[in-house]
């Protein structure tokens, strides 16, 4: 399977279907996600888990691929991610309040499996949508 294959198997499969498991065939044992928080395990145990809490908190998170770009042993994405805040996110009651972001995911394979990954998602952008931090000012003239 390449790259593409495998980055949308990971958005389609493990997001969107909830088959968190998948991350076990996709990832590497010891992948390294650069975008999970710290406190978590290393590996595919940390990704796991970081999926399981954050899906936990927004039961409807669903991801839309954009463009993909492949080249060698990397692959990026942009991916619209859309969901509702039911639950608990570390540091951030639940808000019951929805959110549209968008985030670019650039991950390294090795193998035929994700071993490392990149990600810079709008958190700030979601956390206005969540109402936990105010729109910015518009600049006076």
């Amino acid at each position: 399977m390449d790259n593409k294959s495998l980055m949308r198997r990971f958005y389609q499969e493990v997001v969107n279907e909830r088959r968190l498991e998948v991350i076990d065939e996709i990832c590497a044992e010891d992948a390294v996600d650069h975008q999970v928080p710290p406190g978590l395990p290393p590996g595919r145990e940390g990704i796991r888990a970081w999926f399981a809490g954050f899906m936990e908190a927004v039961p409807d998170l669903h991801v839309e691929m954009g463009e993909m770009l492949a080249e060698g042993d990397l692959c990026a994405a942009r991916a619209i991610w859309t969901g509702t805040q039911q639950g608990d996110l570390p540091g951030l009651p639940a808000t019951g309040k929805g959110f549209t972001v968008e985030g670019i995911d650039l991950v390294r394979f090795a193998d035929g499996r994700a071993v490392e990954h990149w990600g810079v998602t709008d958190e700030a952008g979601m956390l206005r949508q969540l109402g936990v931090i105010p729109e910015p000012a518009m600049a006076s003239s």
